[in-house]
């Protein structure tokens, strides 16, 4: 029953759309009709300016820092893996707005910021170069991603079967989140991040 009842909390955790209820209840917008009609937190800098999209990705990141804390509460270590799996999926596909959701980046930041502390800042500086270079966020974030469960296997102490396997869950749904990005990546036809007001 505490898997139950954990699967099911972090899932309705991740369905807490920030971008799409920031959206709503300070700018009377629904961000699904803006920019790239995703819900998430580059959609939200792009379409409400920089303090909205900070504001967003932080409470994206909020919530799997949140999930994982629970589930670890309940279930020690096996309970933050599975909470933190299932609060991306909720971030993902959240049943309250049609399973369409964001991409899960910023929750999946703060998922692994729990669970594998500062090893997370060195996908996280490479990716603000990427970034900052290319001006491709889904760049960036699709490199963070993938990155994370090849820096946990060279610089972690005590590998953790349970954690790798999050992290290639994590970076695979990622890739899913990001396909129609990385085709236009291809194709040279990807959006440059632009900031709204």
């Amino acid at each position: 029953m505490s898997y139950i009842f954990l699967i099911i909390i972090s899932y309705l955790m991740g369905c807490f759309s920030s971008a799409y209820i920031v959206g709503k209840t300070f700018k009377k917008i629904d961000i699904r009709d803006f920019g790239s009609g995703n819900v998430g937190s580059t959609n939200a800098l792009r379409v409400m300016g920089v303090k909205f999209g900070i504001f967003t990705f932080l409470l994206d990141i909020l919530k799997g820092v949140l999930a994982v804390y629970i589930g670890k509460f309940i279930l020690g270590d096996i309970g933050g893996v599975v909470a933190g799996l299932f609060v991306v999926i909720g971030h993902d596909w959240p049943v309250f707005i049609g399973f369409k959701g964001g991409k899960g980046v910023a929750t999946s930041i703060g998922v692994l910021l729990v669970l594998f502390g500062v090893m997370i800042f060195i996908p996280l500086v490479i990716t603000i170069i990427i970034i900052s270079i290319t001006k491709y966020v889904s760049l960036g974030s699709i490199a963070f991603l993938v990155m994370m469960p090849i820096v946990y296997s060279i610089f972690i102490r005590e590998f953790k079967m349970e954690y790798f396997i999050l992290s290639l869950m994590l970076a695979l749904f990622g890739v899913i989140r990001h396909k129609e990005n990385i085709k236009r990546l291809i194709k040279g036809k990807e959006n440059k991040i632009k900031i709204g007001r």
